[in-house]
């Protein structure tokens, strides 16, 4: 292995010792999608903007020769960490088959090993999934399945430059649970341009009656640079509105309560805590994980870096001996106090009033007698601290930003 242009910092060679009580996940990207949808602006690629540069069997060998690579640089002189979460995300990891995600979790599990009980996740998008794919996952070690919905509404999909077959999504949650899976998400959006309170409703109907344990629901967010940005610049498309994308959250969040549902995050509910994400929640506790592939972002124990986001230039990396890092940074301990303010707030636990500041529990009352932040029961856990209300879940940003500035 070289230092070379491919980790600047240095980081990912030599990140700072992590804490070995800590939970560890390992985060695997897979780039490709087979169409681009309008909204998105995730590091991914069709076939036709990849062209001969590069291969899904390209990245399957440089994701390999970056698993064994991590494993070695946190063994240090020793074992590397059991990975207690692993989630593969994209783009669109269907796209690669059963086969090959398998055998990445394979090639996991020999270096790194996986912890008992270790959770592990894919996305899927429907069209490209069948019961012998799901099948396969779980005979090959997989626990969770992320599908992707969205909507129902087949004018709001043609929006978003989403294809589905009507119903697929609900097949898929199906064909799931009959290959074992006790663990499935259904992402929404809500807020598209053109979507009504009934095409919402419809939504969260298909989602419920579909038997999942964990609903994923997100805002639109029109991001610049993306197709659906220029179609609202160019006033084809109306663009988005607070008080709507306010009103269509509350309506998710009242139709999945009143089906057993409750909010963990701000946009993620669960029937039960077994249905948490547990990979997610490392995030958002400020936990360690490792980045595979192209433009995945790693974080241990305060430092954080960021690979080379084009898939050849990616394996061309890995395929030098370099680990194919493009940047990093190394955190402050107030860079660290922000961020865990930031994520921790969006979760329903909420923070112990050690999390903050004398200045910052000043604010953070100020909050709860506006009604958007509440205190925590002092037999707790973690003692008393402050969390948001319902009110507070629809502003969530700007509570954590009154509270940090």
């Amino acid at each position: 292995m070289t230092t070379g242009a491919h980790d600047p910092a240095g980081l990912a060679l030599s990140p700072p010792p992590r804490d070995p009580r800590a939970p560890f996940g390992i985060y695997l990207h897979v780039p490709f999608c087979a169409s681009r949808c309008g909204y998105c602006d995730f590091n991914t690629y069709t076939a036709g903007e990849l062209g001969s540069a590069t291969s899904p069997a390209d990245w399957e060998r440089a994701a390999a020769l970056e698993i064994e690579r991590a494993a070695s640089v946190l063994a240090g002189s020793g074992t590397p960490p059991k990975v207690d979460t692993v989630f593969v995300g994209g783009g669109t990891p269907s796209l690669v088959g059963a086969d090959v995600l398998v055998g990445m979790l394979d090639r996991i599990r020999s270096t790194f090993g996986l912890a008992p009980g270790a959770e592990v996740t894919t996305e899927s998008n429907p069209e490209s999934t069948s019961p012998e794919f799901f099948g396969r996952l779980r005979e090959g070690g997989y626990t969770r399945i992320s599908l992707g919905m969205q909507s129902t509404a087949a004018h709001v999909l043609r929006v978003l430059d989403r294809a589905h077959t009507p119903g697929r999504p609900q097949e898929a949650v199906a064909e799931a649970a009959r290959a074992g899976f006790d663990h499935v998400n259904l992402d929404v959006i809500y807020g598209t341009p053109g979507e009504t309170d009934d095409d919402l409703a419809r939504t969260l109907d298909a989602v419920v009656d579909a038997g999942v344990d964990h609903v994923s629901a997100y805002s639109l967010i029109v991001e610049d640079g993306t197709a659906l940005a220029r179609r609202i610049r160019r006033g084809e498309l109306p663009g988005t509105v607070d008080d709507v994308l306010a009103d269509r959250y509350e309506q998710v969040a009242e139709r999945l309560s009143r089906s057993g549902f409750h909010w963990y995050e701000v946009s993620n509910f669960a029937t039960d805590e077994s249905g948490y994400c547990r990979h997610n929640m490392g995030y958002w506790r400020g936990g360690d994980w490792w980045g595979i592939g192209p433009g995945a972002h790693s974080h241990v124990a305060g430092a954080r870096w960021w690979n080379l986001r084009h898939p050849a230039r990616y394996a061309a990396a890995c395929d030098a001996g370099d680990l194919p890092v493009e940047g990093g940074e190394r955190l402050h301990d107030d860079d660290r106090h922000l961020e865990r303010i930031m994520t921790g707030l969006r979760l329903a636990e909420g923070l112990p009033d050690g999390a903050f500041t004398a200045q910052e529990r000043e604010r953070a009352d100020l909050q709860v007698s506006a009604g958007l932040l509440r205190r925590r029961p002092s037999d707790g856990p973690d003692g008393p601290g402050y969390a948001l209300t319902e009110s507070g879940r629809l502003l969530a940003d700007g509570v954590v930003r009154d509270v940090i500035l």
